[in-house]
């Protein structure tokens, strides 16, 4: 069973920042690939970012390559994605999820962290 915690959501203006953060729980994390999604109204869900926790291999969507990263904080627990040259585009719910490792859905995901970006 993995938990997760999101955070770091808000407000912000049209070429700002923000750092969206996941605090995850449970056991052998190692053999998790975790996820950011977010999910628009009206909207497809889209993977922005994902990340094996245990290796540096990434994955970003088109549309935030460049501009997105993630990472991961080991001795926290914690994922992270920074955000920045926002854009109204990016206004959505995201949140964090996990997968066992070679599965092909998600199985846990967290509660979402509200980005708005005013333009």
């Amino acid at each position: 069973q993995v938990q997760l915690v999101e955070s770091g959501g808000g407000l912000v203006q049209a070429g700002g920042s923000l750092r969206l953060s996941c605090v995850v729980s449970g056991r052998a994390l190692s053999l998790y690939t975790m996820g950011w999604f977010r999910q628009a109204p009206e909207k497809e869900r889209e993977l922005v970012a994902a990340s094996t926790w245990s290796a540096p291999a990434t994955y970003y969507a088109d549309s935030v390559k460049g501009r997105f990263t993630i990472s991961k904080d080991n001795a926290k627990n914690t994922m992270y994605l920074q955000m920045n040259s926002l854009t109204s585009d990016d206004t959505a719910l995201y949140y964090c999820a996990a997968k066992f490792r070679g599965s092909q859905d998600y199985q846990y995901r967290g509660q979402g962290t509200q980005v708005t970006v005013s333009s």
